[in-house]
């Protein structure tokens, strides 16, 4: 799929859990603010999403942030701020009970790692429309490469992974607002821990399929992964 199947109809929206502090990437600095060709990650990670047509988007941002608002994002007149939580989830749930307020519990949202610029349009595209077309929540992901080894202490090697059904979970993560915001409220109820959105919805058993993504779709996490985001992002201009 290289164009949209877009209805009218359907309201897209992102989230962007912006709050966190990113301690592996630096005590100090958080990683959405670094700066690429210019523009910090998070600008760059906004005008991939604006991509899409998309209705508004929601930054869940910390109390003391005070980066955010002043950055000339794409598409400002389609942001939206809320605070954030103590986890990704918290902020996440935040994000959708802000945006209870102002969009259909049909609505779909995507909810997507600020310290992901690198997401290409194909990408996004092919997620949006598998999620519309079955009417399903969708992830984006890609097959285990590598071979995979439980280790034990020492950091010595219990057994080989069979890595034949494995894949690596990205995002955009997609799903209607109404179904995601209960499966967060569940899970937490519950006491389960959530990594991302897809485990919340699986603990309703909400069914989730994975589109397969591209290994470009890198997350920054620690600092060399900085540079490698430089290099992709020069690369796909």
């Amino acid at each position: 799929m290289n164009q949209l199947m877009f209805q009218q109809h359907h309201k897209l929206w992102v989230i962007l859990p912006a709050a966190g502090s990113g301690s592996r990437f630096s005590k100090t600095e958080l990683k959405q603010y670094q700066m690429i060709q210019e523009q910090t990650v998070l600008e760059h990670t906004v005008s991939r999403l604006n991509q899409l047509p998309l209705a508004g988007y929601v930054l869940a941002i910390g109390a003391q942030d005070d980066v955010a608002k002043t950055l000339p994002l794409s598409r400002l007149d389609k942001a939206h701020f809320c605070l954030g939580g103590a986890e990704r989830v918290n902020s996440v749930l935040n994000a959708l009970e802000y945006l209870s307020e102002i969009a259909s519990e049909e609505d779909w949202v995507l909810v997507h790692d600020v310290a992901r610029p690198c997401v290409s349009q194909s990408s996004l595209i092919d997620l949006v429309n598998t999620a519309i077309q079955t009417d399903q929540a969708a992830i984006l992901g890609i097959p285990v490469r590598d071979t995979l080894k439980r280790v034990v202490k020492s950091h010595d090697i219990e057994t080989t992974v069979d890595r034949s059904t494995l894949w690596q979970a990205q995002t955009p993560q997609m799903a209607k607002l109404g179904t995601l915001k209960r499966a967060i409220q569940q899970a937490l109820a519950d006491g389960v821990t959530i990594t991302d959105e897809a485990s919340a919805l699986e603990h309703i058993d909400e069914p989730v399929q994975v589109v397969q993504g591209r290994s470009d779709n890198i997350k920054i996490t620690y600092p060399d992964d900085l540079e490698l985001a430089k290099l992709i992002l020069a690369a796909q201009r």
